[in-house]
């Protein structure tokens, strides 16, 4: 079964990026985007934070008590607090940033990234918001699209082992498995 594990923004934050992306000036975007093939943004309810891909043939038992147990142990980390800010791209991705609170969010950031069975250490949270299949890219002018976005400040309630079956339209995800995440104390 192809899996992933991913942390999933609330609400609240997807619907602020949801709105920025929809205010985009429509001749700033034409502009920016003209010399790629097949830019398209993708839907609000795939925008997820991969933490690890485990593999088109990974084990849903083994993989699932995997996460769960290493979450289990990690010592006193409790759900990091972030916001969607930024912008950047890889080969074919427009992504949105991921900014932690403080440090300590980036260690419990990177600590989870480990504990789901990423490279905690090489891992460069982001957002991917949209794709294209090649061209001539002005990685300014893209990105300059959401250079200031800032985002509203959340943390995750769970991190989601996924099952991402390939279609033609795009993958559909599917919460296979979910692990409670520590929420911060108050006060």
């Amino acid at each position: 079964m192809r899996l992933f594990t991913a942390l999933w923004p609330v609400e609240d934050a997807l619907r602020h990026l949801d709105r920025a992306v929809r205010a985009v000036d429509q001749e700033d975007l034409a502009a920016a985007t003209g010399g790629l093939r097949k830019f398209r943004f993708i839907s609000p309810d795939r925008w997820h934070l991969t933490l690890c891909f485990h593999g088109d043939d990974a084990d849903l038992q083994a993989t699932t008590e995997q996460v769960e147990s290493r979450v289990a142990a990690l010592p006193g980390v409790s759900a990091p607090r972030l916001r969607l800010a930024g912008a950047g791209t890889f080969r074919g991705v427009l992504w949105i940033g991921v900014q932690p609170a403080e440090e300590a969010d980036e260690t419990a950031l990177r600590q989870l990234v480990g504990a789901a069975g990423g490279d905690a250490r090489g891992y460069e949270a982001h957002l991917t918001i949209a794709r294209w299949l090649g061209g001539r890219l002005d990685r300014a002018r893209l990105t300059g699209l959401f250079a200031d976005y800032a985002g509203p400040w959340w943390e995750p309630e769970h991190l989601a082992v996924m099952s991402s079956e390939l279609r033609r339209g795009g993958p559909i995800h599917r919460t296979v498995h979910r692990v409670a995440l520590p929420r911060r104390a108050s006060g």
